[in-house]
C-alpha cells in the first residue's frame, strides 16, 4: 500500500467545474437566441463572420442541436417552394387540359405570401421554420380558392360564354363560398396569433403567416384571379393541348352509346295479324 503523498501533492486551485469537448476537441459551449425582430439565419451568418474575424489562428467553431441542422440544410427552403409550386402546376396543367390556364392560379399566390410577411412584420416576428411552413400550407389554401374561381368559369366558357362573361360569372357566384371558408380559417387561427406559454413563440409565427397571408390573399384574390383567368384564357383559347382532340371519353364511345332496340314480331303487318288468327279456328 504505497500513499498518494509518496508521488503527487495536492494543491486547492479555483477551475471549471466542468470541462466541455467536442470530436474530442477542447471547446466552450455557447448558447444564445436571436433578438426581437432578427431570424436564426441571420444570427447564424452574423456569428459566422464575427468568428472569421476574431477567431485566432486554430480556432473554428460548430454548431450543435437545430442549429446545426439548420446550417447543414442551408437555402433547401427555396427548393421546396419551387417543387411545391411546380407540383401545383402539373396537377393543373392535366385538370384543365393547357398549360396556360394554370398560371391565373399560380400568380395570384403572391398576394397571400406578401401579406405573410406583412403581418410577421407588424408582429415582430422572424422568418423561421414556422413561418416557412405557414407559407407552404398557403399555397393550397389560396390555390383552393383560385380553383374554384377558375373551374366555374371554365365550365361557363365551355357552355357558350366569353373569357370575359366566364371571369366575371365565376367571380360573382364563387364570391360569397370563398369569404365564408376563407374568414373560417382566419377565425381559427386567432388563438395561435394571441398565444401564450411554453412555445407560443412558434405558434405566434405560423399562426401570423398562415392568418395574414390567408386574410389578404383572399381580399384581394377574388379581385386578380378573375383578371388573370381573362389574360390567360384569352391567350389559351382555340389551341388544344393535344391536335384533334377529341373530346368525348373512349370509354363513352364504346360502353354508353344507345342501342336500337330490335323488335322481334312474327307478323308484318296488323292485317297479316288479324287475318291468322281468324283463320286458326277454321283449321
Amino acid at each position: 500500500m504505497v500513499p498518494y503523498s509518496a508521488f503527487m501533492k495536492i494543491k486547492k486551485k479555483q477551475g471549471l467545474n466542468e470541462i466541455t469537448r467536442f470530436n474530442m476537441y477542447t471547446a466552450s459551449a455557447i448558447n444564445g437566441a436571436p433578438a426581437i425582430g432578427y431570424s436564426s439565419g441571420e444570427a447564424i451568418k452574423i456569428i459566422q463572420d464575427v468568428a472569421k474575424q476574431t477567431l485566432p489562428r486554430g480556432y473554428d467553431i460548430d454548431w450543435i442541436g437545430l442549429s446545426k441542422d439548420e446550417v447543414g440544410r442551408g437555402n433547401e427552403a427555396v427548393y421546396i417552394f419551387i417543387i411545391v409550386l411546380l407540383f401545383v402546376y402539373m396537377v393543373l396543367a392535366a385538370q384543365y387540359e393547357s398549360f396556360i390556364v394554370p398560371f391565373a392560379v399560380i400568380l395570384s399566390l403572391p398576394a397571400g405570401i406578401f401579406g405573410a410577411f406583412m403581418l410577421l412584420k407588424f408582429m415582430g416576428l422572424a422568418n423561421d421554420i414556422y413561418a416557412q411552413v405557414g407559407l407552404v400550407m398557403l399555397v393550397g389554401l389560396l390555390g383552393k380558392n383560385a380553383v374554384l374561381i377558375v373551374e366555374f368559369a371554365i365550365q361557363k366558357h365551355q357552355q357558350g360564354s366569353t373569357v370575359l362573361e366566364a371571369a366575371i360569372e365565376g367571380a360573382k357566384v364563387r364570391f360569397r363560398p370563398i369569404l365564408m371558408t376563407s374568414f373560417a380559417f382566419v377565425a381559427g387561427l386567432l388563438p395561435l396569433l394571441f398565444a401564450t406559454g411554453p412555445g407560443a413563440l412558434g405558434n405566434r409565427t405560423i399562426g401570423a403567416a398562415s392568418a395574414g397571408g390567408m386574410l389578404f390573399g383572399t381580399i384581394f384574390g377574388v379581385i386578380i384571379v378573375p383578371g388573370l383567368y381573362y389574360i390567360f384564357g384569352t391567350l389559351a383559347d382555340g389551341r388544344k393541348l393535344i391536335q384533334d382532340e377529341d373530346h368525348n371519353p373512349l370509354t363513352e364511345d364504346f360502353g354508353h352509346k344507345k342501342k336500337k332496340k330490335r323488335k322481334f314480331w312474327p307478323f308484318k303487318t296488323k292485317q297479316e295479324e288479324k287475318l291468322i288468327i281468324t283463320e286458326t279456328p277454321h283449321e
